[in-house]
């Protein structure tokens, strides 16, 4: 009973986190554009939104999640609390090292570390999720270049569009919408990263699951999102009502295909890739935009396995130990987590330099 208690706590603390952190930036662009300046109306909007999406399409995501990369019959609440409590270390490790992570990632590499440690995974479906991790930030892409060319032309073809006045209002109204639907395409695929082990191991139901998680992630959003709101909005106010619009509906439109399908896939590097499209539309591709693109490989290849570690390491250190093999695990995750750290103090000092040669 005390196990399945704490099952239950880290899961719903990790549902909490979600929706502070992935689940609040889909208002960012809205939010930064000053389509809508009440933060605290903001949060709810993505809190009911991420609500709404969990419980009316999350269901299939969680399925996947709770027993589609490894057999069910292997998730005891031991297995489950190995699952949640590794993925929140890896990224509790990684947020103070500064390294980035994916929550979809991360969870599924603690799974599949599970997997490998019980000889029981489900290869055929894992490659049908890796290859989504691949399509969907390449598709988003793509799909917003085009429409951020589209955009382009009309702004030029009607200038007031990107002027103040009275359509700017309905822009506006249009880009809240567009963030709504990145709330309801998170709540779709992320809640499931909380509670889809839970349901696996036949702790709640399907159903349960799908209200349990999405009242805390919108919970998350709401009571602590307001930070994250902040910083994304302002890292994205160069974007105009209509791109911001175009970044919106393309990422939350693909995250929302993925759920339907009961693939978990990052809505981040989804719609990390549609800016760059709309501002490669715009502008070309410039330098900033490279470096983005390092960093989700560098994300894409160290969020999965660094978790991946974890769970496997966490099963031979409680349920099966072998102090040989952990000792190797553990010197594999802290050499990759600071590789990582190195790679970021690099680029850091070199921009330092170059900044002071230019001041030179």
């Amino acid at each position: 009973m005390i196990l399945t208690c704490a099952a239950i706590a880290i899961a719903l603390f990790f549902a909490m986190n979600i929706g502070a952190s992935g689940t609040a930036a889909a208002m960012g662009a809205a939010y930064g554009g000053g389509a809508i300046q009440n933060k605290k109306l903001a949060m709810l909007i993505v809190g009911a939104a991420a609500l709404l999406g969990a419980v009316l399409g999350g269901g299939e995501v969680v399925k996947t999640i709770g027993g589609g990369i490894i057999s069910s019959s292997i998730l005891t609440v031991e297995i489950v609390i190995i699952i949640l409590a590794s993925a929140t270390l890896t990224l509790f490790i990684a947020n103070l090292m500064g390294v980035p992570l994916s929550t979809s990632e991360v969870t599924v590499g603690s799974i599949v570390g599970i997997g490998l440690a019980y000889k029981s995974l489900f290869v055929s479906k894992l490659a049908v999720i890796i290859s989504f991790w691949i399509a969907v930030p390449l598709v988003s892409f793509s799909v917003a270049y085009v429409l951020g060319r589209l955009i382009k032309i009309a702004e030029v073809k009607w200038p007031y569009l990107s002027r103040q006045g009275k359509w700017q209002r309905w822009l506006g109204r249009l880009l809240v919408i567009g963030g709504a639907l990145e709330a309801f395409s998170a709540g779709m695929n992320n809640v499931a990263n909380a509670v889809g082990p839970l349901v696996g191991a036949g702790l709640m139901s399907v159903s349960a699951g799908v209200w349990m998680g999405g009242i805390f992630v919108a919970l998350g959003a709401v009571l602590l999102g307001g930070k994250v709101l902040e910083t994304n909005g302002k890292k994205i106010t160069r974007l105009s009502l209509l791109q911001g619009s175009a970044v919106s509906f393309t990422s939350g439109g693909l995250v929302i295909i993925a759920s339907l399908l009961g693939i978990p896939v990052p809505l981040v590097q989804a719609t990390t890739c549609a800016i760059m499209g709309v501002g490669t539309a715009d502008n070309g591709f410039k330098l900033w935009q490279k470096r983005v693109i390092h960093q989700i490989a560098k994300v894409w290849i160290v969020s999965p396995v660094s978790s991946l570690v974890v769970a496997y390491a966490m099963v031979h250190l409680w349920l099966q130990p072998n102090p040989y093999v952990l000792i190797v695990i553990i010197s594999v995750f802290i050499t990759t987590l600071g590789l990582m750290n190195l790679s970021q103090t690099i680029r850091k000092e070199k921009s330092a330099i170059h900044d002071q040669r230019g001041g030179i």
